[in-house]
């Protein structure tokens, strides 16, 4: 039998090694603040060491947000000199992020896609790409912190900008070995998960099944397939989700006017939502622009990253009084946008996703027993340039090429160079920042993997972290 590639021991070292850790920090913190005749910086790491169980964790992911992404958008929105929201995080780190191969699991893929990245966290261990919550070779299912939350009594909440059966949020909710199982008739890739073959079903069947108690996000064409068999044979899944107690909503007003109660269910565009800023694409040599972006794009009766994720915190708070909860909120389309080339589109999907980040902070300065949670799955293909026509980059400029106008006033240029010109820009394996707050965020100090996330999240919460299986 191959031998696994496993870095569930690398990844959630013994608790002493963190203080250590957190010890020479505190003291390199100090001395740097004595020098500059400032303890403002000191204290506010002191404030962040918090030790002891969370009662909630808010993990928001940033999909394809390396860190050139994330300065593209604080350069153009807020200026070189500026901050975005998630910058105010006090404990940041980096996480490897690469995936395993199928048919060699004991070997790496450094580039690693949406699909194995969410099941790192969500299972605190590796598979290929493609796969979801399954095991690279054995196709053993992999318990995610959402079930294992859920055992616990507590809540869960998944939002989303893309649809819910897409691979970041799937990973919590599904097992398949193909993520592009998405409903009841996109089978083909796992036949032995139809539920007429006795398995579980699609992604969204899953979502419902699993019974989670918020999922919002696009993705509504998926739910309106018949499932082919059990107790909903005939039915939609969206017909089904209310069999089983969901309210569904379709549009902003719907979301509004939602209380707590039951579980609630809302599809708001039939795949992923709308972005929220356009502008004209990269091209070649010389590029598109100088532009400034075109904001407000978004259609009124789709709810905007930072509203769904400011009802799903009350609603979820509401209804788990003390028991607390596990709430994912995807920014999905910053790597969207970001493989079509779209520097305008990108960068509005990531002030939107920091708009989320206010909100959950706001949630969190009133509660602070909420570990809090700000990282990517993987980095995407944007980087910052020389401008061309000022470098003189003639015709040999490789890649896409797009001139933005910042908010200092200056001119920025992004380039594409992963792909072949009209050709879709793909993820990089680099490591992707992490920051955090609250109980257990010192764990990610440092250089850590994605799977340590897993680790730090059920610490977190009081569960256990040597699962593997949701097989009895």
């Amino acid at each position: 039998m191959p031998r696994v590639l496993d870095v569930n021991r690398r990844a959630a070292p013994h608790r002493s090694l963190f203080s250590l850790i957190l010890v020479l920090t505190l003291l390199a913190s100090s001395c740097a603040g004595r020098r500059s005749g400032s303890d403002e910086a000191t204290q506010r790491l002191r404030d962040a060491l918090i030790d002891g169980p969370a009662r909630s964790v808010v993990l928001l992911i940033g999909d394809g947000m390396g860190d050139s992404e994330i300065t593209l958008a604080r350069n153009y929105s807020a200026g070189a000199a500026g901050r975005l929201e998630m910058d105010a995080l006090p404990l940041t780190g980096s996480y490897t992020t690469y995936a395993v191969q199928e048919a060699e699991p004991y070997l790496p893929d450094y580039v690693v896609d949406s699909a194995a990245s969410a099941t790192a966290w969500a299972t605190g261990h590796k598979t290929s790409n493609g796969r979801l919550s399954t095991a690279a070779g054995s196709d053993e299912p992999l318990q995610t912190i959402a079930e294992l939350v859920q055992q616990k009594g507590l809540l869960v909440g998944s939002v989303t900008t893309a649809d819910l059966t897409d691979a970041t949020p799937a990973a919590l909710v599904s097992h398949v070995n193909s993520r592009r199982c998405q409903g009841p008739r996109d089978m083909g890739q796992c036949p032995n998960r139809r539920k007429a073959a006795g398995g579980p079903g699609s992604i969204a069947e899953q979502a419902i099944d699993h019974a989670v108690d918020v999922l919002l996000g696009g993705g509504k064409a998926r739910f309106d397939q018949p499932i082919d068999a059990g107790p909903d044979a005939g039915r939609t899944v969206i017909e089904s989700a209310v069999r089983q107690g969901y309210t569904v909503v379709t549009d902003a007003g719907g979301l509004a006017a939602s209380t707590p109660g039951a579980k609630l269910l809302g599809l708001f565009a039939a795949g992923d939502m709308s972005a929220e800023w356009s502008g004209a694409r990269a091209v070649t040599y010389p590029g598109s622009g100088p532009q400034r972006c075109k904001e407000g794009q978004r259609p009124a009766a789709e709810p905007s990253l930072a509203t769904m994720a400011r009802k799903a915190l009350d609603l979820l708070d509401e209804r788990a009084a003390s028991r607390g909860f596990f709430l994912q909120i995807e920014g999905a389309s910053i790597d969207k946008q970001d493989h079509a080339a779209n520097p305008c589109g990108q960068i509005g999907e990531t002030v939107a996703f920091d708009a989320a980040v206010r909100v959950v902070l706001d949630y969190a300065a009133a509660h602070p027993d909420t570990l809090v949670i700000v990282t990517a799955d993987h980095a995407h293909s944007s980087q910052i340039v020389p401008e061309p026509l000022l470098y003189g980059y003639g015709g040999l400029s490789p890649g896409l090429l797009s001139t933005l106008i910042t908010a200092d006033g200056s001119t920025m240029t992004v380039s594409y160079a992963t792909a072949a010109p009209f050709g879709v820009q793909t993820h990089t394996g680099t490591q992707v920042r992490v920051a955090a707050q609250g109980p257990g965020a010192a764990d990610i100090v440092g250089v850590i993997d994605q799977t340590a996330l897993f680790h730090t999240m059920a610490r977190a919460l009081g569960l256990p972290t040597s699962v593997r299986s949701t097989k009895p």
